[in-house]
């Protein structure tokens, strides 16, 4: 079988990991690249926090596992994973892969502005101050402590399918044009 690849998606709320994420499936579907996604924000959802109470647990790291293994078992190799800090935790996220996977991390990045209208679409009318404050001590927070190996895209005016591409290529399971 085929040594897991992985390309993590992180960024602060309203970036775009989702969009782009599902723009990257339908490219990578009409392509004929077999592949998972999985949208990690799911994965330790529960009150209380998982990590408050059992911080050892990763819960995350848990689910994903057991996810991964069916995804393998059904001889798919590739993963698309989206979770707002997923590039800070590329080592625990592969371990719970396992396989010695290939990763690539890709930190999303927009400017305030940007992703306070992007929040505001998403709950229907203009984003509340303290998720657009929240978003933006997580830019600052992912920006200093992301490893130097993490790829950092801007996503500022472009299109998800835009953004798609690059990371389609930068993992090498899209064809250049």
């Amino acid at each position: 079988m085929n040594r897991p690849e992985v390309l993590l998606i992180g960024g602060r709320s309203g970036v775009g990991k989702s969009t782009t994420a599902i723009a990257l499936h339908d490219m990578l579907a009409t392509a004929g690249v077999r592949h998972v996604l999985i949208e990690g924000d799911f994965l330790d959802l529960a009150w209380p926090p998982p990590h408050r109470e059992h911080p050892e647990a990763h819960l995350a790291a848990r689910n994903l596992a057991a996810i991964w293994a069916n995804a393998r078992a059904l001889e798919h190799h590739r993963l698309v994973f989206t979770n707002t800090v997923s590039v800070l935790e590329s080592a625990v996220l592969a371990d719970a892969i396992g396989e010695d996977p290939l990763v690539t991390a890709v930190l999303l990045r927009a400017g305030d502005q940007v992703v306070g209208n992007r929040l505001g679409r998403r709950a229907g009318g203009p984003a509340a101050f303290d998720e657009i404050r929240r978003s933006a001590e997580t830019a600052r927070h992912l920006d200093r402590a992301v490893a130097d190996d993490v790829v950092r895209v801007e996503t500022d005016g472009r299109t998800p399918a835009d953004i798609a591409q690059e990371l389609g290529r930068l993992t090498g399971w899209l064809a250049l044009d």
